[in-house]
């Protein structure tokens, strides 16, 4: 990873609103830390930490706990080889309704096109609408409405065919 990406994922971690990440990948650990209340600006970490070195056993369940979760969406995505999985641009507050009172944008069936509206994502305030990059349809809703998001959390599957 170079300096150029590290600076594009500061600038991604700031605007998403989320206080901290944490990213390893290989022998690199990257945690970015941004607006604590005792701090002005900020803050990132970089390790190179030798692969035979060992975490804590505090820090490996959090991660095995997740990896469990992504271990099952992998899962269902194999099962479901043949559905276009619809992925999280950016980290926030999904909701498949646009305001309350509003029906939601899709549903399990529904047939959609490219550049349809599938949900909002909202991110600091702002509320983004996704939009379909496939035409299908809609085989699984895989996020519930008002659930915290991950960029390239899975959210949809569609079946182009």
């Amino acid at each position: 990873m170079d300096i150029k990406e590290i600076q594009n994922l500061i600038k991604f971690v700031a605007k998403s609103g989320a206080s901290e990440v944490k990213l390893e990948m290989g022998d690199i650990k990257i945690t970015i830390k941004t607006g604590s209340e005792d701090s002005k600006g900020d803050t990132t970490y970089i390790q190179q930490v030798p692969m035979q070195q060992q975490q804590p056993q505090q820090a490996v369940q959090p991660q095995q706990a997740s990896q469990t979760s992504q271990n099952n969406v992998e899962e269902t995505a194999k099962d479901d080889d043949k559905f276009v999985t619809i992925k999280s641009p950016i980290i926030g507050t999904f909701y498949r309704k646009p305001s309350p009172d509003k029906p939601a944008f899709v549903e399990v069936g529904s047939t959609i096109k490219v550049g349809d509206p599938l949900c909002v994502i909202e991110a600091m305030k702002l509320f983004n609408e996704i939009e379909s990059e496939v035409s299908g349809k809609i085989v699984k809703v895989l996020v519930d409405d008002t659930s915290p998001v991950e960029f390239d959390q899975p959210l949809f599957l569609v079946d182009p065919s």
